[in-house]
């Protein structure tokens, strides 16, 4: 693999930073809700939820579909993209997972519209969701899928931790080994990703949607997820 012009590379590490201002920071993706409910209460068990929440969830299902949307970018396919795009709506399985990824797809249309005077347009009557979002600016970039997805994976896995530090709670070296662990198992998930199609795409976590459910209604939470 050609390794990517250095503008390519320092797009891709700003569009993975949590100091993005599309709010990723303020979900936790179910996880809080899984200490609330005792399935997770340390270290050990939050590194198992996330390497499995990667594997089992955002493998198959968003980096899937940013591996697909960012061709159909780069050819623009709008019509593919739309298709694209509606999956990802009808695959969220609570209400809060759906309102995730609308706010964050349409704060980072804000966010694109600073660098892109043409992004308005190419969203144009899309609930633009985030991994679409972010396929956008990937294309933009000129980056590939595989450096995409890494991008994007890495980028959850740092939300992911900080809420796993917070709502444990754990320390910061918990989370930085988490972090690296997350970071091991990345270029497998984006294997996996990559060798999907649409009928091979796939977003099914039963009792990750319940936790979610359960958290709408949750006494106290630090996240909106």
């Amino acid at each position: 693999m050609n390794a990517l012009a250095p503008q390519s590379l320092l797009q891709l590490i700003w569009l993975a930073s949590p100091a993005l201002p599309v709010g990723g920071f303020s979900y936790s993706e179910g996880l809080e809700a899984a200490v609330d409910s005792g399935r997770v209460h340390d270290e050990a068990s939050a590194a198992h939820w996330l390497v499995e929440q990667l594997h089992l969830t955002l493998a198959p299902g968003d980096l899937a579909v940013l591996a697909a949307a960012l061709p159909a970018w780069h050819a623009g396919d709008q019509a593919r993209v739309r298709v694209l795009n509606d999956w990802v709506l009808s695959t969220r399985e609570s209400a809060e997972f759906r309102l995730q990824t609308e706010q964050m797809g349409r704060s980072f249309l804000e966010w694109l519209k600073l660098h892109h005077p043409d992004a308005q347009a190419c969203f144009d009557g899309l609930a633009t969701t985030y991994p679409i979002a972010f396929a956008f600016a990937a294309a933009r970039s000129g980056a590939d899928a595989r450096s995409a997805c890494l991008a994007f994976a890495f980028g959850w896995a740092e939300n992911m931790t900080a809420a796993a530090v917070k709502a444990v709670p754990l320390g910061q070296s918990a989370g930085q080994r988490m972090l690296a662990r997350l970071a091991q198992e990345m270029p497998a998930a984006v294997d996996d990703a990559m060798a999907r199609d649409d009928d091979t795409r796939q977003a099914f976590s039963p009792m990750l949607a319940i936790l979610s459910a359960q958290h709408e209604h949750q006494y106290s939470r630090l996240f909106r997820s």
